[in-house]
């Protein structure tokens, strides 16, 4: 059997292919030798495979619920139980960041990310005892500014506590939680991206000289982000940042703009299994 490849990629079939024996074999051939060109062009045309992660927002715990952005400390167990009963693996933000960017080249087949902004202290009170009995990895986005300072913030003790336990990470939340739009509107050019500078390159060197390791991730404060604070993003060391743009983390997407699903007091367990698996957008898809 012969057969030549020109330089456009098309076979010519009937004038190289030598037919022998029967001409109901030879066309039996040519089908299948046609259908393994067909898939295997199909296979080099087709763009990768996406590459999807649910990352979840969390904010502050406890018995009770003071305000939307409280979650039961019993709502969470309910949600970390649901999820190691269907299967799914918390992993590490930074697991997933490396899958997500083609450093990894897998993670377990339903993975999650839990991340918590803010560094309120019910996280050290009333989260921490349930991360620790399901021995899951947790990312805690803080704003320096308010560690030991604030009457509701953790202080650094504590946060190096948690990080001890192996399960908690310390990355950045900008340096003190700003409001970018509002910024830009009222300070100068010249000003505006000395702000930036502290918010982000700050933020990052107090929490390196703090926590004694690199910071490598942000979470965009209020989720406001722009090309121009990305791109400053990148220039202060930042490897990714993530937003509150309720979708699912993913390799089409900037990685200095990954969505995550905030999880707040007004969901219930419905609402939770639908932004994990997925189904959420295809919800309000069909309620347009």
């Amino acid at each position: 059997m012969n057969w030549i490849l020109k330089a456009d990629g098309m076979i010519n079939l009937s004038k190289h292919f030598l037919f022998k024996g029967s001409n109901l074999n030879n066309r039996k051939i040519l089908l299948y030798f046609v259908l393994i060109i067909f898939l295997f062009t199909g296979f080099l045309w087709s763009g990768p495979i996406e590459k999807k992660i649910p990352i979840l927002c969390y904010h502050r715990f406890g018995s009770v619920v003071n305000d939307s952005m409280t979650i039961k400390i019993r709502a969470f167990d309910e949600q970390l139980a649901w999820l190691k009963s269907n299967g799914y693996t918390v992993i590490s933000l930074d697991s997933a960041i490396k899958y997500l960017k083609g450093e990894f080249t897998s993670i377990p087949a339903k993975s999650v990310v839990i991340t918590v902004d803010d560094g309120h202290k019910s996280v050290y009170y009333d989260m921490a005892p349930l991360v620790i009995k399901y021995r899951i990895p947790v990312t805690l986005f803080i704003y320096p500014s308010a560690i030991s300072r604030a009457t509701y913030a953790m202080t650094w003790e504590q946060l190096r506590k948690l990080e001890a336990t192996s399960f908690f990470r310390v990355e950045s939340h900008t340096y003190w939680h700003p409001n970018f739009k509002r910024e830009k509107k009222k300070l100068s050019p010249d000003e505006y991206a000395k702000f930036v500078d502290k918010q982000l390159s700050g933020a990052k060197q107090i929490l390196e000289e703090k926590m004694g390791h690199e910071i490598k991730y942000l979470a965009w404060a209020f989720g406001i982000y722009d090309n121009e604070l990305e791109a400053k993003a990148i220039q202060s060391g930042y490897i990714a940042a993530l937003t509150i743009d309720r979708a699912h983390a993913s390799s089409s997407k900037k990685i200095t703009s990954q969505p995550r699903y905030m999880v707040v007091s007004r969901h219930n367990m419905k609402a939770f299994e639908q932004m994990v698996s997925a189904e959420e957008a295809k919800e309000g898809k069909k309620g347009k």
